[in-house]
């Protein structure tokens, strides 16, 4: 079974602990699943309560006996509802804090409403900020879980020659696609920040479904298999002679790598070749732009500027209702911390991982493009998969 160790979860507790007196935070409550796990190593229901000062408190509902097997913090106590926590604290020689943080771009109202009660006399502000960006610069140990991921990513991305052909639906081919990575250990969900963010393996879309936006903030949409779920592969049949576009989530160990590529049975249009061809031509030249210092911002700007001279600006990271970002962090969750967007003025720091996704869109005739997971090192991004950037050509 895999624990985090004792030695990684005491330097997350401490850096924040630092965030949070420079900040006048007496105290953090944390709840969301993600953070959950980033400070203490398992997710169960309950709260885990991470003082200024001082050993954390995790407090567990649902299941007490794996939180504390699995979790290396000493205080693992077990609660019938979180409305016992400050007297819990109290008996155990806490004082209750004054400023307390939450995490309020997760909770839901009700939540806040409940804790403000429960904590009184405290005042409760939002501490997201500081875990986002604590989050967002990874450790040694994590860049390894995530060079492991990416590896096991192109491992089972490897099988796609054999799975896609034309006459097969998509969801049949996305089918056969996570039952490959899931025996290789994907875990099967995909954490994603954000209110009504729901998500799985990714999306495989073919011809001009490629072309389909939907609710999701990204380049890349689809129908779905319903109006319930209207995002990624539908029950199109695939066609020769159009791209298949495969963008998915490597998730292992609870850490996530994001990859796309493109195949055809048979060949494309010129004009989508250039584009993929383009898109290429901007992922390489980002990653010899991106070190410690630059912006996301630049780098967008100088993505969108390729597009544009290229003469494919209206196609590029959507269509009609474009995107202005052309990367984003991954680790845990899918849409960390940072963002290479338009306004993102935040430097790139070494120990960021980020998603490099430049792609066009065109309506009624599919989507192109490429994405690839790097490590932002002090000389430059260091790139985690091996997998071969081109069109991949089927035989049929």
């Amino acid at each position: 079974m895999f624990y985090t160790p004792e030695s990684e979860i005491n330097s997350r507790i401490a850096a924040l602990q630092n965030l949070m007196n420079g900040n006048l935070m007496e105290g953090a409550l944390i709840l969301q699943s993600s953070d959950m796990f980033y400070y203490s190593g398992v997710f169960q229901n309950g709260a885990l309560y991470i003082p200024s000062r001082g050993n954390p408190l995790l407090f567990i509902r649902k299941n007490y006996r794996r939180a504390a097997e699995a979790s290396s913090l000493d205080n693992v106590i077990q609660i019938k509802n979180i409305k016992q926590i400050p007297q819990l604290l109290n008996e155990r020689g806490y004082t209750l804090p004054g400023v307390l943080g939450l995490e309020l771009d997760v909770i839901t109202a009700q939540m806040y409403i409940d804790i403000n009660k429960i904590f009184e006399n405290s005042r409760l502000v939002d501490c997201s900020g500081l875990i986002r960006k604590q989050r967002a610069v990874k450790s040694d140990y994590e860049i390894e879980l995530i060079k492991k991921a990416s590896a096991l990513t192109d491992d089972f991305f490897q099988e796609l020659p054999g799975i896609i052909a034309p006459g097969k639906k998509e969801c049949e081919i996305a089918g056969a696609l996570e039952s490959a990575a899931r025996r290789r250990g994907h875990q099967g969900a995909v954490r994603v920040r954000g209110f009504n963010n729901e998500f799985h393996y990714g999306c495989l879309l073919s011809g001009e479904n490629g072309g389909i936006a939907s609710h999701f903030d990204g380049p890349l949409g689809g129908p779905g298999l319903n109006p319930s779920f209207p995002f990624g592969s539908g029950r199109r049949v695939i066609c020769i002679n159009e791209p298949v576009m495969v963008d998915y989530v490597g998730a292992f160990d609870g850490y996530c790598v994001d990859m796309s590529r493109v195949f055809v049975a048979g060949c494309l249009a010129e004009k989508l070749e250039r584009a993929h061809r383009t898109a290429v031509d901007i992922q390489n030249s980002l990653a010899e732009q991106a070190k410690p210092g630059v912006t996301g911002e630049e780098l967008y700007e100088s993505a969108l500027a390729m597009a544009v001279k290229a003469g494919l600006s209206d196609n590029f990271m959507g269509f009609g209702q474009q995107v202005s970002f052309v990367g984003h962090g991954v680790g845990i969750e899918l849409n960390e911390l940072p963002v290479l967007a338009r306004g993102v003025k935040t430097p790139l720091e070494a120990g960021m991982v980020i998603a490099l996704e430049p792609k066009f869109i065109f309506p009624g005739e599919g989507a192109v493009g490429i994405e690839n997971t790097f490590v932002v090192t002090s000389p430059g991004l260091e790139r985690l998969s091996s997998h071969p950037d081109g069109i991949g050509y089927l035989s049929y």
